[in-house]
């Protein structure tokens, strides 16, 4: 056997040190595969997983801004197949393969996920490296959490360039070094699809509601897939058969490649379009994960009403440009009230109000609910101001921070719905920006008549003082119409209240806050004394408890005069307005409060101590009728107990899921690959003991195929054994007298009784074992889940026992006569 040493071990899936030799099957000859260039075939199949990868990339697309993520992710699969087959021209071990993989991430990453950071757009600098270092821990985090499209922050191209460089390398590797050395195997080119399917269902997962030619992208990845793996098999089986035979099988193959892309094209296309489910009921993670920010973690704004009126209402807060007369300057918007105070509802109670804040680019999305009036463009100069939410006008579309600011863009978080921006690290003295945004147009009141509110979910409030709900069911009067009951409310305080902020210069007292005893103190005394904050919170309140939905918005309303370029606002424009929503307008503002601060003499501005009298409220709609109420047992235990069950914390069910499907995937097959080998070794110790002992060498031998031996489809015991003891040379004696010793007792026409059978099983099984341990521990792992049953070409061929038998007497009785 010239090149290769006698002494040399060939283990399954490896070849001799210092050369690229294969046994041949049939001859026993190795012949020597150069590892370059590659066979043709294996460039096929690089271009199959290549194409089937890129239709998975373009599922991020539903949630990235542009078209960069093309460059990222089809970058990073080219960069990962390069790898992958340098590795095998090279034959570099698992460690190195790696260690090169890291080395191109970081080289190319630069140039293809930050290009708008990179030194010259190509080179790598340290704010490159930390970003794709960053992204590639962190970024499926804010693919799921930021408001898409997403463009920000500069490293968020960095998950589709390291998914692709991740399925590009693995694919490659797989398809260069390990396909090949069994391409007929078809669970192996199965195997071979699992990088672009896992790169597909990730475009799916970290998308959006709305998929990216969903049903375009899904048939052309099956019919391919489904091509390429009735092609592959066989794909070089007939280069050894006669050219009548591979004339045949070609045509069949041609044949049946048609029918297999008509049927994919027909009735997966059909189904696509029949079976596919509505984009609201699509299950992406981003629906599912809470956003980073939570506004509950800050103050209320509303709260700190009074700061802004008694210790800065001289204080230069910004500098505005580009305002117009009437502008209003946004700060938040408030919708969940507990009884206590306003407050921006947290991620985990926002429905379509103001608890939804993501992180955007330069371009920020429009809200759903809005008539669009003028545009603005305006800029911020801060100089006295000092918190994270950032003062807008309108409805912002563009927000580009400027100065010192520039380096936070990151830190902003934006919700289209409210119009309200923060900057989490905060903003303050020497920040600067730059915003286009739109205004709500003000409709009339005869426009809106007689149209109803927006159909818009809010979170609940909740204790509401009665004297609050009792006194919106006075103020609307006989008003049945929104707008009439809304006005009326609006009239009615602004026309009975006073305006006093509490200061020293006014001419009554007033408390700050707008908690519940707050409320029923403006609603209890005589009159009614208070600001911006207790009037709007009480407007507010009260149009909730008629079933409007109503927030309170606070911000500043500087004087601007026509022509005036720019104005300097300070605390004393500090002001807060209540905003409704109607159907196919958007939210249209009221400002309850009143302007008279000059309290008339005669009035006591104290509380009224005397009992006020009892107002009937009305009916709620979830109450029922005393009549219809039927008596029900009442249990005065303690509460507490009721919650002493045990409570699964979320952590452990994530815990649970995210160990439990991995091993899932492992045990499952495993137990049923491993049912499947318990049958097929009970089968064949069934039956007559020539059967039994059979089925002990056939059991053998599937047994090194699992192993990852080469084992002849259609060879005699004799010759298979001494195949495999060139493969491994410990066991050739054990096979070459296991072989024979089965011939005998199968073609000897003797009877065999179940003892001799039982000894060849345990003698099988004992080589099996020792085979077994030969091998590394990766090895033996992966023959776990390999399973083959298919029986020699003397077993399939040989007679029963009872024939057998019959023939050796007949022959006798011949020989006799």
């Amino acid at each position: 056997m010239s090149g290769v040493d006698e002494r040399t071990t060939v283990r399954p899936g490896r070849v001799p040190a210092g050369s690229a030799a294969d046994v041949d099957v049939q001859g026993i000859v190795p012949t020597f595969v150069a590892p370059w260039p590659l066979p043709g075939r294996s460039w096929i199949d690089l271009a199959v997983v290549f194409v089937l990868a890129a239709l998975g990339l373009l599922g991020f697309g539903a949630a990235l801004s542009g078209t960069g993520f093309l460059l990222a992710g089809l970058g990073g699969l080219a960069l990962g197949m390069a790898v992958g087959v340098a590795s095998h021209a090279l034959r570099l071990n698992a460690l190195l393969t790696g260690l090169s993989t890291v080395l191109v991430f970081y080289v190319f990453g630069s140039a293809l996920a930050m290009p708008s950071v990179a030194t010259f757009a190509v080179l790598p600098n340290l704010r490159t490296l930390g970003g794709i270092s960053i992204g590639a821990v962190f970024g499926w985090k804010d693919f799921v959490t930021l408001q898409t499209p997403l463009s920000a922050p500069a490293y968020i191209m960095t998950l589709p360039y390291v998914a692709g460089m991740l399925v590009g390398v693995v694919s490659a590797v797989l398809a260069v070094r390990w396909l090949p050395r069994r391409p007929q195997v078809a669970v192996r080119c199965a195997v071979l699809l699992v990088g672009p399917t896992v790169l597909y269902a990730l475009g799916v997962l970290l998308g959006t509601q709305t998929p990216f030619l969903a049903a375009v992208r899904g048939i052309a990845f099956a019919l391919i897939a489904l091509l390429w793996l009735g092609w592959r098999p066989g794909a070089g089986r007939g280069e050894n058969a006669a050219a009548s035979t591979t004339a045949v099988l070609r045509r069949k193959k041609i044949i049946g490649t048609a029918v297999l892309a008509a049927v994919a094209v027909v009735v997966g296309g059909g189904a696509a379009v029949v079976a596919s489910p509505p984009t609201d009921s699509r299950f992406v993670l981003r629906e599912v994960v809470t956003p980073p920010f939570d506004p509950l973690e800050y103050p209320s704004p509303l709260a700190g009403f009074r700061e802004y009126t008694k210790d800065l209402a001289e204080t230069k807060l910004f500098t505005a440009t580009g305002l117009k007369p009437g502008d209003r300057i946004r700060l938040a918007a408030m919708d969940s009230y507990d009884g206590r105070l306003w407050t921006v509802s947290g991620p985990s109670t926002a429905t379509d109000g103001s608890g939804a804040f993501e992180l955007v680019g330069d371009h920020l999305p429009g809200p759903k609910l809005i008539t669009a009036g003028s545009d603005r463009r305006v800029s911020i100069d801060i100089t006295g101001y000092d918190d994270i939410w950032v003062p807008s006008v309108g409805y912002p579309s563009a927000l580009t921070l400027d100065g010192k600011a520039a380096e936070r863009s990151e830190d902003i978080r934006y919700n289209a719905e409210s119009g309200a921006a923060v900057i989490t690290s905060g903003i303050g003295a020497g920040d600067d920006y730059e915003e286009r945004s739109t205004t709500q147009a003000v409709p009339s009141d005869t426009a809106l008549a007689t149209t109803p509110t927006a159909a818009v979910e809010l979170p609940p409030v909740t204790n509401i003082p009665d004297i609050v709900v009792a006194k919106a069911s006075e103020f609307v009067g006989t008003e049945t119409t929104p707008m009439g009951q809304l006005r009326a409310i609006e009239q009615k305080l602004r026309t009975t209240g006073f305006l006093s902020h509490g200061l020293a210069s006014d001419s009554s007292p007033s408390r700050a806050g707008h908690g519940a005893d707050r409320m029923s103190e403006l609603f209890t005394r005589t009159p009614m004394v208070g600001d911006e904050e207790q009037y709007a919170s009480a407007f507010a309140l009260m149009a909730r408890s008629l079933g409007y939905p109503a927030r309170v918005v606070m911000g500043f309303a500087p004087e601007v005069t026509e022509g005036q370029s720019s104005v300097q606002v300070v605390g004393d424009d500090v002001t807060a307005w209540v905003e409704v929503p109607f159907e196919g307008y958007g939210w249209v503002a009221f400002s309850p409060t009143p302007d008279e601060t000059e309290i008339p003499q005669d009035q006591d501005p104290k509380p009224k101590t005397e009992p006020q009298p009892q107002v009937r409220q009305p009916p709620r709609s979830d109450n029922l009728d005393d009549s219809l109420l039927t008596e029900a047992s009442i249990d005065d235990g303690d509460d507490k107990d009721k919650n002493d069950g045990l409570v699964i914390p979320e952590w452990v069910w994530w815990l649970a899921l995210i160990v439990g499907v991995p091993v899932s995937l492992y045990v499952i097959p495993l137990l049923a690959i491993s049912g499947a080998k318990r049958r097929r070794t009970k089968r064949r110790r069934e039956g007559s003991g020539d059967r039994s002992a059979a089925g002990a060498w056939d059991e053998l031998i599937d047994r090194y195929a699992e192993l990852g031996y080469t084992v002849p489809a259609a060879a005699t015991r004799s010759t298979t054994a001494s195949m495999l003891g060139v493969q491994e040379p410990e066991g050739a004696t054990t096979l070459t007298a296991l072989a024979g010793t089965t011939d005998d007792v199968v073609f000897s026409g003797r009877d065999v009784d179940d003892t001799t059978a039982d000894e060849l099983w345990q003698r099988s099984e004992a080589e099996a074992s020792r085979a077994q341990g030969a091998l590394g521990w990766f090895a033996r792992q992966r023959s776990r889940f390999r399973y083959r049953a298919k029986r020699s070409l003397v077993s399939r061929l040989q007679p029963s026992g009872a024939l057998a038998r019959r023939a050796a007497r007949d022959q006798r009785a011949a020989g006799g006569r």
